[in-house]
């Protein structure tokens, strides 16, 4: 049964992305994490009947959407359910070529606001934040049978957690005394693990453990790293990259990725003539986006986005 939309959602910096990639009718989009489809929506209308749009997503609950909201769409429409490395990789075996491809990171608000699939620590749920729930790792597991060092190291290295040390020793003693199988169980563990001064400095105190617990949950970071030179080899020339980060571990990596691509000549300014042969893949479409005042204020949860993206300049050898 498809899970009812809140009728709030707003994709985040959508005005920018459609600015940045520049959808032409007759042109071929993939949406690389169709969520719950805004930028979607909008991506389509400006592709009209001889267009295609390819989406995206792991989520079975984003698959029915997909299904609503492609009747509605005036382009050809495709979805494959898979991790966007995995869909992208299939694409390229495919000989899928697209004019642009984008990917709007992190969960979807049609997930976070689902309490019972366990990404909100707002709500008391089952402990679970899969984005494919056929996986079998789940946030049960990991907080129940990682041991204290792996747990801290997930902390530090995926939430940014200054405390990490502190909250994994605080987990597994609780769990030595009954397994910790629900949201509000985790948050009360987290909380009491951090100093009191600490605990709202910045924002909840267990925002970055959720977040690091579900980077963990669905492996986030080793797929955008697989994904990112999978979707630049699938743009033709001219083709336009686009990725939305909501964290400075994602963000971190989409940036480095394009500044290395559009990296021309690395030859030492003194030398009358390059010889390194290095010339730019890549030309930067503005620099770290961010979200207006008033886009804020509409929406908090686009505070932290902040918007990337590339032109592709010539076509893979």
């Amino acid at each position: 049964m498809l899970v009812e939309m809140t009728a709030n959602h707003v994709p985040v910096l959508a005005g920018e992305l459609i600015d940045v990639l520049d959808p032409q009718a007759g042109e071929t989009a993939i949406d690389c994490t169709f969520g719950a489809g805004g930028h979607a929506r909008l991506v389509a209308e400006r592709l009209g009947p001889g267009g295609t749009l390819i989406a995206i997503d792991r989520d079975p609950v984003a698959e029915e959407r997909f299904a609503e909201l492609a009747a509605e769409l005036p382009c050809d429409t495709r979805f494959l359910r898979a991790s966007f490395a995995e869909g992208l990789a299939q694409l390229r075996e495919e000989g899928e070529r697209a004019d642009m491809v984008y990917l709007d990171l992190g969960m979807s608000s049609m997930q976070v606001d689902t309490a019972e699939r366990g990404f909100s620590y707002a709500w008391d749920a089952p402990l679970d934040m899969r984005m494919d729930p056929d996986q079998e790792l789940d946030a049960r597991a990991v907080v129940n049978e990682w041991d204290e060092r792996q747990l801290a190291r997930v902390l530090r290295e995926l939430g940014e957690e200054r405390y990490s040390a502190q909250i994994a020793r605080a987990i597994v003693r609780e769990r030595a005394k009954h397994p910790i199988e629900s949201t509000h169980e985790l948050v009360e563990i987290v909380s009491a693990a951090i100093p009191a001064p600490s605990r709202f400095g910045g924002g909840h105190p267990a925002k970055r453990s959720f977040q690091a617990i579900r980077i963990a949950v669905n492996d986030e970071l080793a797929e955008l790293d697989a994904a990112l030179p999978l979707a630049w080899e699938g743009l033709r020339k001219d083709g336009r990259f686009a990725g939305i980060s909501f964290h400075s571990l994602e963000d971190r990596r989409v940036k480095r990725f394009l500044a290395e691509l559009a990296t021309g000549c690395v030859c030492p300014p003194d030398l009358p003539v390059c010889v390194c042969g290095h010339v730019p893949e890549a030309e930067l479409l503005g620099r770290g986006i961010v979200p207006t005042p008033g886009e804020i204020e509409a929406n908090p949860r686009a505070k932290s986005a902040r918007l990337r993206a590339a032109r592709k300049l010539a076509e893979d050898n």
